[in-house]
Formats: structure tokens, sequence, C-alpha cells
């Protein structure tokens, strides 16, 4: 059973999210897609091919935890990842996706690298679970496909064993980043475009 009321407050703050994404340039046309708990069996995810920065009340789907909708309207292609989040952690509350240019290009400027390994800095510290800069985080990089179905699998098997990771990678594609609430899903975001800009730019002076 959906509650109306709640589906509604959640649209609301996905928009307000979405509109402050699409400012920041990391949903550019149609790109991304955002989803937020409803309840145990249950989420709100963006309907297929709306723009993020102009998002209403509905342009939202309900699905079941298989991605099925049980509102009208067509989900986005992408809801299996969402949904695959909500089943692994039934803490989490909220999944953003998005296309920022910081993580399309490092993950294309790592054409082998299967993680990016963050470590030594003090923002490590906006992900749960970490209390000091002196710790590392490693943030998978799963190859693009359309095969959505596998690629759900493939980032489950590897969440299996690493259940404190905030996110991962699409090479050539973006991120998907997840948190507790909206709210922690924004900061970890932010805060992972932020330390993943700061490893590209370190892979420049590299060179």
């Amino acid at each position: 059973m959906i509650d109306s009321k709640f589906f509604y407050q959640q649209a609301i703050a996905l928009a307000a999210v979405g509109e402050d994404i699409y400012q920041r340039g990391w949903v550019p046309a149609t790109s991304g897609n955002f989803s937020a708990r409803l309840n145990a069996n249950s989420a709100i995810v963006t309907a297929s091919g709306k723009h993020k920065g102009q998002l209403s009340p509905t342009d939202f789907i309900a699905v079941d935890l298989t991605g099925k909708p049980i509102s009208d309207g067509k989900p986005s292609a992408e809801t299996e990842l969402h949904t695959r989040l909500y089943q692994r952690f039934p803490e989490i509350g909220a999944v953003l996706h998005c296309h920022s240019p910081v993580v399309t290009v490092i993950s294309k400027a790592l054409p082998q690298a299967q993680a990016i390994t963050l470590a030594d800095y003090e923002l490590i510290k906006a992900f749960d679970g970490f209390d000091t800069h002196a710790s590392s985080l490693d943030i998978p990089i799963f190859e693009n496909t359309q095969d959505i179905t596998a690629l759900a699998a493939e980032s489950d098997r590897y969440l299996t064993a690493q259940a404190h990771c905030p996110g991962y990678l699409i090479r050539g594609h973006g991120v998907y980043c997840w948190g507790k609430d909206l709210n922690s899903c924004m900061r970890n975001l932010e805060a992972l475009d932020f330390l993943l800009h700061c490893e590209l730019e370190l892979l420049r002076l590299a060179r």
C-alpha cells in the first residue's frame, strides 16, 4: 500500500535535489535518475526521459523492489540499479545517479582500473563509518552496458563484500551514490565528486 502523502513529499524533495544537481552541471539533457524509499517493499523513482532540473511530482513512479511499476507511468530504464540497492541494504533511503564531468572523465582516464582508491583525504570522514583521514576507500568502476539486469547483479555481488562503499562508477557513464536519507545521499554524492575531482587533478599533474 502506497502512502500518497509520503509519495508526494518524497517527490517534492527529489525534484528539489534534481534542480540543485542540474545547476551543478551533473545531469545534462535528460541524463541521470533519482529515487527514494517509500517503505520496506517499494520506492519512488524518476520517470523515463524527464529533464532532471524541471521535475514535478507527476514525474515520479512507484515501483516494487524488483523494479516493476506499481503506479502509472514508465520508470527510468535503470530502475533496477536502484531497487537492487534497496534490496541489499534495508537502511538505504535514497539513491542518486548523475553524469558529472569529473566522474565521467576519470572513469575513462583509467581504462584498466576496476576501482579508484581514495586515501588520506580529510573529506573521507564525510562517509559513514570513517572517522579519520588515515583511511582508504575503494570506489569500484563497472563497465558500461545496456544490460541493466547484469549490471545490477554485478554491482550487488561487489557490495555483498563491501557494505561500507557509498557509491560506484560506470565507465564513461556516471556515478551511483546512496545514503540513509536524501540529505545523507546528497552529502555523499558531493563528497565523492570532490574527491574524484582531486584524483583527476593528481592524474593530470603526474603526466
